[in-house]
């Protein structure tokens, strides 16, 4: 499939982590995806209904919705997202894709929606995946107090990278080596032991190791916040050579300037 130039990500929230969502800060909404025909709603946390229609998008025409991870700000509206996907129901389709203990004990979807739903699909490391004419995949279990997966989205010809919240280790950046485009949360300034999250230097250390063509910085902690995240990314670029954005609430970035963002 080639390229279109109506592939573009929208940032429903650039918050991350307890105080920046229980304050709003900034909106903690999450990722909408359109890609290679689809669109793909991705961590809908607190506040994404309100964030989709302030933005003037039709949650029908979601074709699914994905959750990295469990956490409240990234599954708080998850009911409500799965509930307009389908129309109340009356339109029975969509899918859910999340990790196997978001349906554990205290399960992230509420039993009723299942029935409006064509498929719930469970992710799991090393998993591959096709919505349509969208393929996308996880590579890596991340170190996080739940079940954590990044994902790879491949859609004409690019690959686009989610790498959500997680702790650094090694082998992290191996595992989206081949990344056109590179989305990283990042919640912390400097590494709290803790506390299982990116910080900045943390990100530049990927960016410069997968050296994609360009980096978005999101989901920012209070500390991040403070410390201006577009003047973070700008010395980012600058030190690796690196297109790195920092991302804005409401956001548009369309995967046709990935070629233009080459340094």
């Amino acid at each position: 499939m080639t390229q279109s130039h109506d592939d573009s990500i929208i940032f429903l929230g650039t918050g991350g982590a307890r105080i920046m969502v229980a304050h709003q800060i900034l909106a903690s909404g999450g990722l909408w995806l359109s890609l290679s025909g689809q669109n793909v709603l991705v961590d809908p946390g607190p506040g994404c209904i309100v964030q989709v229609n302030k933005r003037k998008l039709r949650a029908e025409t979601l074709d699914a919705v994905l959750l990295s991870h469990r956490h409240l700000d990234h599954s708080g509206d998850v009911n409500v997202m799965i509930e307009a996907m389908t129309g109340g129901g009356f339109r029975g389709k969509g899918r859910f894709y999340a990790p196997a203990d978001a349906f554990g004990p205290e399960p992230v979807m509420f039993s009723y929606l299942k029935k409006y739903l064509e498929e719930v699909i469970v992710l799991e490391e090393g998993g591959k995946y096709a919505l349509d004419g969208l393929r996308f995949e996880t590579p890596l279990k991340h170190r996080h107090p739940v079940e954590t997966y990044g994902i790879v989205f491949h859609s004409g010809g690019k690959s686009i990278t989610y790498i959500t919240d997680t702790r650094y280790f090694d082998g992290l950046a191996d595992a989206y080596k081949e990344s056109d485009l590179l989305i990283i949360n990042v919640v912390l300034t400097e590494p709290r032991p803790t506390i299982d999250h990116l910080t900045l230097a943390d990100a530049e250390k990927i960016i410069d190791g997968i050296k994609p063509k360009a980096a978005i910085l999101t989901h920012f902690g209070m500390n991040v916040w403070r410390a201006h995240p577009w003047e973070a990314a700008a010395a980012i670029s600058e030190r690796t050579g690196i297109r790195v954005i920092a991302a804005r609430d409401g956001m548009v970035y369309q995967l046709s300037n990935l070629d233009t963002d080459i340094k």
